[in-house]
């Protein structure tokens, strides 16, 4: 770790817990069980998940005030409670070098560092075709997912592993790493060694169906939430595909097969723009597509 920032003690017992999406509150359930104490929990701020919802709670928001712990939106507050160390998981924003140098921290991160360091680590896993991700606890440094890792753990990613399903397993794995780090101690971490890949945020343009790649890269952009392409300038969302073997010109529809750069992609749940899930199929039939309806265009 960075010489001007404290290490954490080797066995903390007081514990502030940085984290904000579904995935971090594994982790801090997990903490709780172990009987550490956690005397604030800082997650980000409240805010609307659709324009005219009303701002809303992180789930660890959420989690902590249903435990009566209570939760700031304020860094800076780590430093007004008793602590040993600070806890960051899934937290979504970096810590002030300022708070770092009073509070030592450690962070759990969803990958094998140094791969994936940044905001979308099991998204870029599952779109650049990983066979394995896993889990670190590392020492945080003012870097981005530069830290020492005290422990890791990894595990496969099967060609059918979306990243929901994928979140969840690591959230699980994750949470027993961090809490057994805690307990056996924190101590003589080893650097990051490697290559490091940066995991960008994944914006909608990460999303569209490009239908010159092949079947297999579309279908990983399928899994990992969020594919959409266009029919007749409307927006159609994909949510389930099955790689196929075959051939087929890019975007153009043959039943519930569309053409790729390489093989065919089966449509099997699809969202018309305005409607709900439904079978592709059932789409299909509803919409009256003809042959060799195009989509993409």
């Amino acid at each position: 770790m960075t010489n001007s920032l404290p290490r954490p003690p080797e066995h903390p017992r007081s514990l502030v817990y940085f984290g904000s999406p579904e995935t971090a509150v594994p982790a801090l359930l997990a903490l709780l069980d172990a009987e550490f104490e956690i005397p604030l929990v800082i997650s980000m701020p409240d805010r609307r998940r659709s324009r005219r919802a009303a701002p809303t709670a992180t789930p660890v928001k959420a989690a902590a005030k249903n435990l009566g712990i209570p939760v700031s939106e304020e860094v800076a507050d780590a430093l007004t409670v008793d602590a040993d160390c600070g806890v960051v998981v899934a937290y979504g924003r970096l810590i002030d070098r300022t708070v770092l140098a009073q509070l030592p921290m450690i962070n759990l991160h969803f990958s094998l560092l140094p791969r994936w360091r940044g905001a979308a680590p099991v998204e870029r896993a599952i779109l650049a075709g990983d066979a394995t991700t896993g889990v670190c606890v590392m020492g945080l440094e003012p870097e981005l997912d530069t830290g020492p890792v005290y422990r890791r753990r990894e595990t496969e990613i099967s060609r059918h592993t979306t990243a929901q399903e994928l979140s969840e397993e690591l959230a699980k794995l994750g949470a027993e790493e961090l809490v057994a780090s805690i307990q056996e101690g924190l101590k003589d971490p080893v650097p990051q060694m490697g290559t490091p890949t940066t995991a960008n945020k994944i914006n909608r343009s990460d999303l569209r169906l490009d239908w010159d790649l092949s079947a297999v890269e579309l279908d990983r952009v399928v899994r990992v939430g969020g594919a959409w392409t266009t029919n007749e300038s409307s927006l159609l969302k994909i949510h389930q595909t099955r790689v196929v073997s075959g051939e087929g010109e890019p975007g153009v529809l043959d039943h519930d097969l569309v053409g790729t750069g390489k093989d065919l992609l089966q449509l099997l749940i699809v969202q018309p723009e305005g409607k709900s899930r439904m079978n592709a199929g059932a789409w299909i039939n509803g919409a009256h597509l003809g042959t060799k309806a195009r989509l993409g265009t």
